[in-house]
């Protein structure tokens, strides 16, 4: 039987990185629990005001934040607020799949792309690996907001 999981990140701004993730990868902010959400609804309004009405401090209410997949099918992300910083190179990582199939100079032109949109949305590029057949199709190394690492494949 196969396990559901859920990818956790330390964060000082769970709700920023929660967004920029969110855009990363076309997911959703749930909506607060036992809140129905008219379609056109700000998730995050909507959790600011559940906040507010169950007493959570102001100064707490983004110690918490997460985005799911709308389809159902990818892992829940969920984000923690933690005191200390970032130190080293994260031990996991993502690999945002967005050239399936591709190869070549088309693979690594869709990659570039994407960094683009993703660097708009506050990712930093790190570095880029050539393809280098048969075993490497190339990919693209980039950091979210945080200076999490992720590679674009």
């Amino acid at each position: 039987m196969s396990r559901h999981v859920q990818i956790t990140f330390d964060a000082h701004d769970p709700r920023a990185l929660s967004s920029f993730w969110r855009d990363a990868l076309g997911y959703v902010h749930p909506g607060p629990p036992g809140v129905d959400l008219p379609e056109d609804a700000d998730p995050l309004a909507a959790w600011d005001d559940f906040l507010e009405r169950i007493g959570v401090p102001e100064e707490e209410r983004n110690a918490r934040s997460a985005v799911e997949d709308p389809d159902g099918h990818g892992p829940r992300l969920f984000f923690q607020q933690v005191p200390e910083d970032k130190v080293t190179k994260n031990r996991v990582h993502l690999d945002v799949r967005v050239a399936p199939g591709l190869r070549g100079e088309e693979r690594m032109a869709a990659l570039e792309a994407e960094c683009e949109r993703l660097v708009a949305l506050g990712a930093t590029r790190v570095r880029r690996h050539e393809p280098a057949p048969p075993l490497e199709t190339g990919f693209l190394v980039l950091t979210d907001p945080e200076g999490n690492e992720f590679c674009l494949d």
